[in-house]
């Protein structure tokens, strides 16, 4: 069976096939998708009816190499439609019997380590050189990406001129603040679900204006992925109704600490007059002012 195909399609396609405990699973997944996603084997079975081995050769019947490549394309394909409410149902299911603080440094532990296996070094440093070579930065990330986005801006601007947190407070000021963007600049986005309309039409805004659009996104599937240039894959795990941007961050530590070795003599003299500022005007405290 096609992969690539809505998980939910092939199963509703090909339910005169299955046995009748594959039924009872393709029946559960189907009424209860948004939960079962997030679901051990052994709890999908449970509710389902059947063993947990059963569950595990429904993934290969639908053509999957296993229940977690199963479960991660159900994954993928709600992840942008939940509600609030539904992630908090869900988190429930995810977390039920589990002391919450290993498991979500687990679950945390678990994306980089993901991110890590499927970390793409040429196209990091393209858009490494993307960055380097371009114009102008413009960054921009809203609701939770907003701070991403913050993140890598406050420590752009110490490695290189030219470089702007685009505001996201209405959309009409977005524009104003993107009036002069145009070829040679690089509007840098950053997006994970649920996907911002706000975002996907800035970047769109500063494709049409002839800028390159970098993207920062979970996906392939991504809408800013398609529009893009260039593009960075970090998973963005969802913990009930927050989204857990360890992964993402640590791309953006990536990010800088490689710029930062390309311009290291800049940097050095940059952090040098700094420092002379710093202790100017007493920026940072002392172990002996205490």
């Amino acid at each position: 069976m096609a992969k690539c195909k809505n998980i939910i399609h092939v199963i509703q396609s090909n339910m005169d096939g299955f046995s009748k405990g594959q039924k009872r699973i393709a029946a559960y997944i189907l009424e209860n998708y948004d939960k079962a996603a997030f679901m051990t084997a052994s709890r999908l079975g449970s509710l389902a009816g059947v063993s947990e081995s059963t569950v595990v050769r429904f993934a290969f019947e639908l053509g999957y190499d296993g229940y977690p490549n199963m479960q991660r394309a159900l994954q993928e394909m709600i992840r942008s439609r939940l509600t609030s409410t539904q992630r908090i149902q869900a988190a429930g299911d995810i977390f039920s019997g589990q002391d919450v603080l290993p498991a979500v440094i687990q679950s945390d532990i678990d994306k980089l380590r993901l991110m890590s296996s499927q970390a793409n070094q040429s196209e990091f440093d393209r858009v490494v050189d993307k960055l380097m070579g371009c114009r102008h930065i413009y960054i921009f990330g809203v609701r939770s990406s907003s701070f991403v986005a913050g993140y890598l801006n406050f420590y752009m601007h110490l490695l290189r001129e030219n470089v702007t947190l685009v505001q996201s407070s209405a959309a009409g000021e977005i524009f104003e603040q993107l009036l002069r963007i145009g070829p040679g600049d690089v509007m840098l986005a950053i997006s994970f679900p649920r996907y911002s309309k706000v975002t996907i039409n800035t970047v769109k805004f500063a494709r049409d204006r002839g800028a390159s659009v970098v993207a920062i996104t979970d996906n392939a599937s991504s809408p800013i992925y398609q529009l893009s240039d260039a593009a960075l894959l970090a998973p963005c795990e969802m913990i009930s109704f927050v989204d857990s941007m360890v992964a993402p961050l640590s791309l953006m530590n990536a990010l800088v600490v490689t710029i930062s070795n390309r311009v290291e003599k800049d940097i050095s003299t940059t952090f040098s007059e700094l420092e002379t500022i710093w202790n100017e005007y007493g920026v940072f405290g002392r172990m002996d002012d205490e």
